[in-house]
């Protein structure tokens, strides 16, 4: 399965994280990517220099294409620009609204020329309405759509710890080309996509939406703990560490009660006898397990949960993630030396994980610019 879109084409004007995602789970499938970029690159490359002086975000996101340096405003790029896609089969970019387009490459354009071409537009809010020509980084489309108000703790909201909006847009632009894709084996004709970070965002922001406009009420931010479950948080260990538990039924709180807390009659103690209980005397609840927990080391409190069969995890840091069992890790080739790497999130039966290599800035234009003539 790891080549089954190869014979496929795609020109990608793209930068930062949202096209690039998209495109390099393309190019984990066996697509070419031909990643056009600026005469000083794509301008994730300068994010950091971190991984032995590549940007971490960079070899991330970009292992497996092939790097042309373009200028659009240069006739002779253009007509380039323009060869490669008579011959391709998508064409992703995430440029400002309309820049594509004054450059002579927007997407219903493209379409009309090359009718079995797809196009991919990504975009901050879309293409269209008062937000279009807003700038829109990430951090900004989490503050914009909700998520950072109902992220952090209680007394200040939060930006979630990585690029998400990015992140589900570029999921979003995958899996909509793959489904466009399909359809032109079924019609012949290519179609035109758009996506955006907001709408993204917006999506996964349905449930907190539906709260409110059916409620009349979001949920509240709540750190580690959950608005509407308890016991439901972190809580610390004898050793000072934190073990997390998540009760989701009655039969599962009966069982931690008896076998982790001790006390199978706390199950049934007026204030804890339902979630909706337990959530109304979360203070109280709270400092009895916080109590049980703190007087016990991590192995034995372990011990006790998987005994109940009660849900839990550590609360790891970055650095008890790079030691986790479970962290799968490939190496990738860099222009700078190899980079161990979080293994593809998809597992196909029968095959080993495998690292595409990170194209330095530029390493394709002599042999790009001779095949495309």
């Amino acid at each position: 399965m790891g080549n089954v879109l190869e014979g496929l084409l795609v020109i990608s004007l793209e930068q930062a994280v949202a096209a690039p995602l998209c495109t390099s789970r393309l190019a984990e499938a066996g697509a070419r990517i031909i990643k056009l970029e600026r005469a000083e690159g794509d301008f994730a490359r300068g994010y950091d220099s971190v991984v032995h002086g590549e940007s971490a975000y960079f070899v991330w996101l970009n292992r497996g294409k092939q790097s042309l340096r373009i200028d659009l405003k240069d006739p002779a790029d253009a007509t380039l620009v323009e060869r490669m896609l008579s011959k391709a089969d998508v064409f992703v970019q995430n440029l400002a609204p309309g820049a594509a387009a004054r450059s002579g490459f927007g997407s219903a354009d493209l379409r009309a020329r090359y009718p079995r071409l797809i196009t991919c537009d990504i975009t901050g809010y879309g293409e269209s309405g008062e937000a279009a020509g807003m700038k829109a980084y990430d951090f900004l489309i989490q503050c914009e759509a909700g998520l950072a108000s109902i992220t952090g703790t209680a007394d200040d909201p939060a930006r979630v710890g990585v690029s998400v909006a990015d992140i589900a847009c570029g999921m979003n632009a995958h899996a909509a080309i793959l489904q466009a894709l399909i359809e032109r084996e079924q019609t012949g004709k290519g179609r035109g996509i758009a996506v955006s970070l907001f709408d993204g965002l917006a999506d996964w922001m349905t449930v907190p939406l539906l709260h409110y406009d059916y409620g009349g009420k979001a949920p509240s931010r709540a750190g580690l703990k959950h608005p509407s479950i308890a016991p439901y948080g972190a809580f610390p260990t004898a050793d000072g560490s934190q073990i997390v538990v998540s009760i989701q039924n009655e039969r599962e709180w009966a069982k931690f009660c008896a076998t982790v807390l001790g006390d199978a009659a706390i199950a049934t103690d007026p204030r804890y006898v339902s979630n909706t209980l337990r959530c109304a005397n979360r203070p109280e609840l709270d400092a009895l397990v916080g109590r049980v927990f703190s007087a016990e080391t991590p192995d034995a409190l372990i011990a006790r949960l998987e005994a109940a069969g009660t849900a839990w995890a550590r609360l790891n840091g970055v650095d008890g993630l790079s030691r986790h069992s479970q962290l799968r890790r490939v190496t990738a080739d860099t222009p700078t030396g190899p980079v161990a790497l979080p293994a593809s999130p998809v597992r196909w039966d029968g095959e080993e994980a495998v690292a595409l290599p990170v194209p330095a800035l530029g390493a394709d234009d002599e042999a790009i610019r001779a095949e495309f003539v």
